[in-house]
């Protein structure tokens, strides 16, 4: 029960081509966000849509997996935690920023999509 503490797990559509760092100690990072569609009727009846938009990092060997295989429009299944940090922009406003940390990538849709 332990691993639900904090876990999150989104199937969304990749908004921008993901970022690929290589740090000086060998690591590998990436990072994408991804959009999360609901859908819903208003008062009226009519059908409405809410965009979230999530921001992604990954590490190591999941980041090898979405500088590979991971591009803009592409439909994916994130699994991971959150994870919340702040800092001081270059104006020295300090900034807080939620992401999920992805520990597993899942590549879904059909082979011939991007």
């Amino acid at each position: 029960m332990s691993t639900l503490k904090n876990h999150v797990q989104l199937i969304g559509n990749v908004g921008q081509e993901p970022t690929i760092t290589n740090l000086e100690n060998g690591k590998k990072v990436a990072r994408f966000s991804i959009a999360t569609n609901e859908f819903y009727k208003n008062k009226n009846g009519e059908k409405e849509q809410n965009t979230e938009w999530h921001t992604v990092v990954a590490w190591g060997k999941t980041a090898e997996i979405v500088e590979n295989y991971v591009v803009k429009g592409k439909e994916v299944g994130v699994s991971g935690k959150l994870k919340s940090r702040s800092y001081e922009d270059k104006d020295g406003v300090k900034r807080y920023v939620t992401e999920i940390e992805a520990n597993e990538i899942l590549l879904l849709g059909s082979k011939n999509d991007k």
